[in-house]
């Protein structure tokens, strides 16, 4: 991997990871046009500058993470059924995640919900509160689930999840942002064991392409967030959902045409 492809595919990850639009559908296109997604090192490489994304929500949100406990237990709570889920139907999970077909058609089918959910969960209908209750967080917790199947979006299940506890738009929006530290933090730490496990490690040569791509990741998905939050509070999902449309053709049209789309 050069820097330059680095550097793409950092930013790929830091405008995609917190939108409601699936990083995983953008991550195959990005590296498979750049012709390294069969590159074990690019595989571990968008695993690892996760690390940069998440902490760019800590940072872009430091005084949330240090107002209550109950924030954490709140955010535990949001999390639990990730865990079980992850625990029971890991394999499954693992299966569908070779699937390209399953990313696109997930593109394509979530698109075509967000179409619809600013008629369906309006800021009218929500109250003031800008963090969801215990029940509610369990609740999030269980849409989060949906987004283990690649394509779905954890960022739109999460917040779909929200507006159905009549969070507002911005509510619900952060809250995903929040509970993506504890989940990407554990699916990071999980998968790199993995690549460990299975006897790759990095060169000497992979750590300048690794930091460098969590610096753009982290700097990338500070403005993205901020952006995100002032175009959905404005505007709603429906140019997403128009967005995750023509991606999920997109990649549909490239199988089609017989061109090797690999998932990283």
């Amino acid at each position: 991997m050069t820097i330059t492809e680095a550097i793409v595919l950092a930013v790929v990850e830091g405008i995609t990871e917190f939108l409601p639009v699936s990083s995983t559908g953008h991550m195959i296109i990005a590296s498979s046009l750049m012709g390294i997604a069969d590159d074990p090192f690019t595989k571990s490489f968008t695993v690892a500058i996760q690390l940069g994304a998440i902490l760019s929500v800590v940072i872009l949100y430091w005084k949330r993470f240090f107002k209550t406990f109950g924030f954490y237990w709140k955010l535990l709570v949001a999390f639990i059924p990730a865990v079980i889920a992850g625990l029971l139907f890991g394999d499954k999970i693992d299966a569908l995640l070779e699937n390209v077909t399953v990313v696109a058609i997930s593109l394509v089918a979530g698109g075509i919900i967000l179409l619809f959910i600013d008629r369906l969960f309006s800021d009218d209908k929500a109250t003031d509160a800008t963090e969801p209750t215990y029940k509610s967080s369990f609740i999030i917790g269980l849409f989060q689930c949906l987004a283990m199947v690649p394509g779905v979006s954890r960022s739109a299940a999460t917040i779909i999840g929200g507006l159905t506890q009549k969070l507002t738009r911005k509510a619900a929006a952060e809250f995903s942002f929040f509970l993506a530290v504890p989940t990407m933090l554990a699916a990071t730490v999980y998968k790199l064991y993995q690549f460990y496990g299975d006897g790759y490690s990095f060169g000497s040569h992979e750590w300048t392409p690794l930091i460098l791509g969590n610096v753009v990741a982290f700097i990338i998905a500070i403005f993205a967030m901020r952006s995100f939050v002032q175009f959905l509070t404005r505007n709603g999902f429906r140019l997403f959902g128009w967005y995750r449309i023509i991606i999920g053709s997109a990649i549909l049209l490239m199988l089609a045409l017989g061109v090797d789309l690999q998932i990283v």
